[in-house]
């Protein structure tokens, strides 16, 4: 599950976009332990934006007792769910690295060989415990 993210959708969902540190806690927790949809809902949008920090960038105010979304948050947000591949074009004032997306990096070699050795253990695994299981 992606913090930056979570916070941002939480806040957006309360009037006004503040809620106090027990809200955000017990929303976290529900959200947390929701199972992989949401986990990987939020790494896929955070993905949109790899170098996200709500608090450096002024997503996110600190506020009596509590965090507030601003303005330049929403529009960050709204900026995350957009569909990729629309026309949609969304004004989000941060840095220049955050501005443009970042292509997709090709996996290492040593890292996809790694991957197929673990994926061969497991079905030879498999074949054990079937044949074991006869």
């Amino acid at each position: 599950m992606n913090f930056q993210v979570t916070v941002l959708k939480i806040l957006v969902s309360y009037p006004g976009g503040f809620a106090v540190m027990a809200d955000l806690k017990r929303d976290m927790a529900i959200l947390a332990t929701s199972g992989r949809d949401w986990a990987e809902r939020t790494k896929r949008l955070a993905a949109r934006m790899p170098h996200l920090d709500i608090f450096s960038q002024g997503l996110v105010e600190r506020e009596s007792g509590g965090w507030k979304i601003t303005e330049k948050g929403r529009t960050v947000l709204e900026f995350l769910e957009a569909r990729p591949g629309t026309n949609q074009a969304i004004e989000v004032p941060l840095t220049e690295s955050v501005a443009a997306p970042l292509p997709m990096l090709r996996q290492p070699a040593e890292r996809a060989r790694r991957r197929r050795e673990r994926c061969e253990r497991r079905r030879q695994a498999r074949e054990r415990a079937r044949a074991n299981a006869s």
